[in-house]
């Protein structure tokens, strides 16, 4: 059968965290870069969808094809080492420095990624600047502007709402990284994480790596945003609040209800000899 059961699933999120944490920071940011990237071409495609049907719907619908992607190439994503690393290390399989630095070198990367599509956007959209009326170069404007100074507007319950926002978004992406380990299938997989994905987007919670995209792309279209805005009232708080959601509700959630340990148990043989030390799953 080509499902993993979940004990088996917490086995391979160690695996897969201690992994990531003996990579290299060229690898890293090479992956970091690219997964950055894409999810910007993911929100873009959502964006297009959704101005050009009407139906905000279908654009949740198709962006998960971005992070569908980035986990089948093993690409690096902040948001999913944020549950992935932190089990790693609960079981000694990386070291705490290791965990840091992979979150730092793969939002370097995420944030190099943003950007660079953003200018590649920012080109195709406007035609190197000779179009000025973009339905969807509009759409990234206000969002850029709906995810920072919307909060602004708000004050201190501003970053309340931000943070829980990140909270739930994370909770739901670091499930659909678990989500593609219960297959072994590309179909299963593919199927498995798409729907954690759809559910967050259509919600319009906070995606650190996806504001690494669609901020920036909205400054250098014209956003009223500055670079205090976009790191004061969104990126600094949704990070914390994807870290919260990543580590509590998935990582350590599901670590603790479902990692066995070894076990030492005595077993005895016709010669009254006792049996070797196994893991119990």
């Amino acid at each position: 059968m080509s499902y993993v059961k979940p004990d088996q699933v917490v086995e391979n999120m160690i695996q897969a965290g201690a992994a990531k944490a003996n990579m290299s920071i060229k690898d890293m940011l090479i992956r970091g870069t690219l997964a950055g990237a894409i999810l910007g071409v993911a929100t873009t495609l959502a964006f297009t969808a959704s101005t050009q049907s009407g139906l905000g719907i279908l654009g949740a619908i198709l962006f998960p094809v971005g992070f569908v992607i980035i986990v089948l190439l093993g690409l690096e994503l902040v948001t999913g080492n944020f549950a992935l690393l932190p089990v790693a290390v609960l079981n000694k399989k990386a070291t705490v420095g290791q965990m840091f630095s992979n979150w730092f070198w793969v939002s370097i990367g995420h944030i190099l990624g943003g950007a660079l599509y953003g200018v590649l956007y920012m080109i195709a959209a406007t035609s190197l600047g000779h179009v000025d009326n973009n339905a969807i170069v509009e759409q990234v404007i206000a969002v850029a502007e709906a995810k920072t100074l919307g909060y602004k507007a708000l004050g201190f319950d501003g970053q309340v709402v931000l943070f829980v926002k990140a909270m739930l978004c994370n909770w739901l992406v670091t499930l659909g990284v678990v989500m593609g380990m219960t297959s072994k299938s590309t179909g299963g997989k593919i199927a498995a994480m798409w729907l954690p994905i759809l559910i967050f987007f259509a919600q319009g919670f906070e995606h650190a790596v996806v504001n690494m995209f669609v901020i920036p792309a909205g400054m250098m279209l014209g956003a009223d945003v500055s670079m205090a805005d976009w790191w004061l009232w969104n990126q600094i708080t949704v990070l914390v609040g994807n870290l919260v959601g990543g580590v509590i509700f998935t990582g350590l959630a599901l670590y603790y209800t479902h990692h066995r340990g070894d076990t030492e148990i005595r077993v005895e043989s016709p010669n009254k000899e006792v049996a070797l030390k196994r893991g119990i799953r």
